[in-house]
């Protein structure tokens, strides 16, 4: 996935706002809160860093191309970086990308769900 592909489908999701934060990284929000986290390796490939349900982030630790998030993962967060998967691990990254923004919105107040018009089913 390109990091544009990245920026575009993230931005795409309910109630999504995007700032530039961290040495230059596009972090995306829901509600205030950071669901996905853009930025470049040193080796200039794209890195991409989600939050992860505890099965997930278990699962996802042991596989080519995926390893906890530095900074994040190392302060007992359930965060996962995926800094080197081939093309064909796209749709992955998309359904990840997609549950760590329900997951943070499930972490709002009820108030502001219902004020961002999120998980009203």
């Amino acid at each position: 996935m390109t990091y544009n592909d990245f920026n575009v489908f993230c931005r795409k999701l309910p109630a999504t706002t995007h700032v530039i934060q961290w040495d230059d990284s596009d972090v995306l929000k829901v509600g205030g809160k950071v669901f996905a986290i853009g930025g470049l390796e040193k080796t200039n490939k794209p890195a991409y860093t989600f939050k992860t349900s505890e099965s997930d982030f278990l699962f996802l630790s042991d596989q080519p191309g995926y390893r906890p998030a530095p900074y994040l993962a190392s302060r007992g967060m359930k965060w996962i970086q995926q800094y080197d998967a081939p093309d064909s691990e796209d749709d992955e990254l998309l359904y990840y990308l997609k549950e760590s923004h329900r997951i943070v919105s499930l972490g709002l107040s009820k108030t502001k769900q219902k004020e961002l018009r999120l998980n009203q089913d």
